[in-house]
C-alpha cells in the first residue's frame, strides 16, 4: 500500500492522547503534533515529551522506547500549547477529559473549549475524531455545532466528523490501542470511511464501522456493564464476610465454568471511566432519547461501588477496636493512592474517600504510593518505612507489586500496632495472622 502523508493533531496529552499520538507518529508518512495547555498540573508534559521522555511513572510496556523513537530519532512527534497548528491538520483527534459533576451531569468545559479552539483553525477536508467518552448524542448535538459555528464549515460536506472510543487502561496503554477491536462511527459514510482508514495504520484487530450514535452508546454501555458486574462481586464479597468464608474461593469455583466470569471485588472503583460513564449513558438517554428510562440497575451498581471505600474504613475501625486502639488516636498508613495497580493514575481514586473518612474520625493518615508524584490535598510519601513507622494499621487500597513483597516480620517490627487491612487480596489471611497481625479483608470472613 502506498505511503499516505498525513499531519495529525492530537489535542490532550493524557492517558489516551499520548499513546495515540506516539503510535500514529510511528507510522511512515505521519507527522503528529500534540496539543497540551500549560496548566500547573500538566503543562510540564510539553517539555518532558519534547525531550523524548515518557511522562507515565507506572509500568507501561514499550512506552519509553516508542516516545524516544518518534521524538528524538524519527522526529515525527512534538508537543505544543499553540492551537494554530490545527490549520495544518489533515486529522484532528480530541482526547480531553469529560467528567461528571456532583449532580451526575457531564461537564464538557474542556471538550467545548478545545472544540472551539480547533474550529477557529479548521480547514476544508479535515477529519475530526472525538475519542473522549461522551454521553450518547454529544458529538451530534454539542461538538458538531461548535465546530460548524467556529469554522463556518458544514460537517459531512466541508469537513468530516467521527467518534471512535478508546479502550485504554494504565499499564496496557499501547496494547489496548493496537490489539483491541475498534469501533468507528461517523456523521456520514465518508467520515466513517476516512476514520477507519486512519485507524488501520495502528490497529491490528477488527475495525467495525457503524453509526455515530451506536458508537457512543457502545462505549458507555460497555463501561456500565463492567461497573454492574463489579458491583455484583462487591455485594457477594459482603455476603461472604457475613457468612465467614472467602469470596475469592467462591469466585474461583464459579469461574471454573467457562461461561461464567465473576469480577474481582475490592476497595472501590476508580479511574476516569467507570465512575462516570454510566451517568453519561443515563444523561444521553434522558436528554436525547424519545422517552425516559429509569436505569435502576446502573444507579444501584454505582451506589454499591461507591460504598466500598467506606466499608474498608469500617473494617479498619473494627480491627483497631479489637486491639484496644481508638481510631482518633491512631496513625494509619494508606498503601496505594493510584486507582489501578502499578500505575500513577489517581483519577477518582478510592483512596481519597478512604483517607477523608479516616480523617473525619480523627485518625492521622499518611499515604504511600511508589508511582504517584502527588495527590493534591493529601499527605503523600514515596518512603514506605516513613508511612508505616509507628502506624497502628496498614490499609491496602491499591495492589501495587511492591506491596506483595512486604516482609511481615519487618512490618511487625516497624508498626506500633500489628493490624493489616487488605482491600485488594494481596495477602493470605492465615499467613498474616500467623505472623501476629489482626487481619481484616474485603470478602474474607
Amino acid at each position: 500500500m502506498a505511503e499516505i502523508k498525513r499531519t495529525i493533531v492530537v489535542i490532550g496529552m493524557g492517558y489516551v492522547g499520548i499513546p495515540a499520538a506516539a503510535l500514529l507518529a510511528d507510522v511512515p508518512g505521519h507527522t503528529v503534533i500534540g496539543v497540551q495547555r500549560r496548566s500547573k498540573r500538566s503543562g510540564w508534559k510539553i517539555e518532558w515529551i519534547n525531550s523524548g521522555k515518557n511522562p507515565f511513572e507506572g509500568d507501561e510496556p514499550g512506552m519509553d522506547e516508542l516516545i524516544h523513537r518518534v521524538v528524538l530519532e524519527k522526529k515525527t512527534l512534538r508537543v505544543t500549547d499553540d492551537f494554530s497548528v490545527c490549520k495544518e491538520a489533515d486529522v484532528i483527534l480530541i482526547d480531553v477529559q469529560t467528567p461528571t459533576n456532583t449532580e451526575r451531569i457531564p461537564e464538557y468545559l474542556s471538550l467545548r473549549t478545545v472544540s472551539a479552539q480547533a474550529a477557529a483553525y479548521l480547514q476544508p477536508g479535515t477529519l475530526v475524531i472525538i475519542e473522549s467518552t461522551v454521553a450518547p448524542g454529544t458529538t451530534e448535538h454539542v461538538v458538531k455545532p461548535i465546530l460548524e459555528e467556529g469554522s463556518g464549515l458544514r460537517a459531512g460536506e466541508d469537513f468530516y466528523l467521527a467518534f471512535s472510543y478508546e479502550r485504554v487502561m494504565p499499564g496496557k496503554l499501547l496494547e489496548y490501542i493496537t490489539d483491541f477491536p475498534r469501533v468507528v462511527g461517523g456523521i456520514n459514510e465518508e467520515s466513517t470511511r476516512r476514520a477507519v482508514e486512519l485507524y488501520k495504520t495502528i490497529v491490528r484487530r477488527e475495525i467495525t464501522p457503524t453509526s455515530l450514535l451506536t458508537a457512543e452508546l457502545a462505549k458507555t454501555m460497555e463501561n456500565a456493564y463492567r461497573d454492574v458486574n463489579i458491583a455484583f462481586a462487591n455485594e457477594m464479597a459482603l455476603v461472604c464476610e457475613a457468612m465467614g468464608v472467602d469470596v475469592y474461593e467462591i469466585r474461583r469455583l464459579m469461574n471454573a465454568r467457562h461461561d461464567r466470569h465473576m469480577h474481582l471485588p475490592g476497595a472501590g472503583v476508580g479511574g476516569h471511566c467507570l465512575p462516570k460513564d454510566p451517568w453519561l449513558l443515563k444523561f444521553g438517554v434522558d436528554t436525547y432519547g424519545a422517552y425516559p428510562v429509569p436505569m435502576r440497575m446502573i444507579a444501584l451498581a454505582r451506589e454499591i461501588n461507591d460504598s466500598m471505600p467506606l466499608h474498608l474504613v469500617e473494617l479498619t475501625e473494627q480491627a483497631l477496636n479489637e486491639r484496644g486502639v481508638h481510631i482518633a488516636q491512631a496513625k494509619i498508613a494508606v498503601l496505594g493512592v493510584a486507582y489501578l495497580e502499578d500505575s500513577d493514575d489517581t483519577r477518582n481514586t478510592p483512596a481519597a474517600p478512604v483517607i477523608e473518612a479516616l480523617q473525619r474520625k480523627g485518625a492521622t493518615v499518611v499515604a504511600h504510593d511508589p508511582y504517584v508524584r502527588e495527590l493534591e490535598g493529601y499527605e503523600l510519601t514515596r518512603n514506605l518505612e516513613q508511612a508505616l513507622r509507628q502506624a497502628d494499621a496498614a490499609v491496602i487500597v491499591t495492589k501495587h507489586k511492591p506491596y506483595f513483597a512486604l516482609d511481615l516480620a519487618w512490618l511487625r517490627e516497624v508498626m506500633r500496632t500489628p493490624i493489616l487491612v487488605d482491600g485488594r487480596n494481596v495477602f493470605e489471611a492465615a499467613t498474616v495472622r500467623a505472623a501476629g497481625f489482626t487481619y481484616k479483608a474485603i470478602g474474607k470472613g
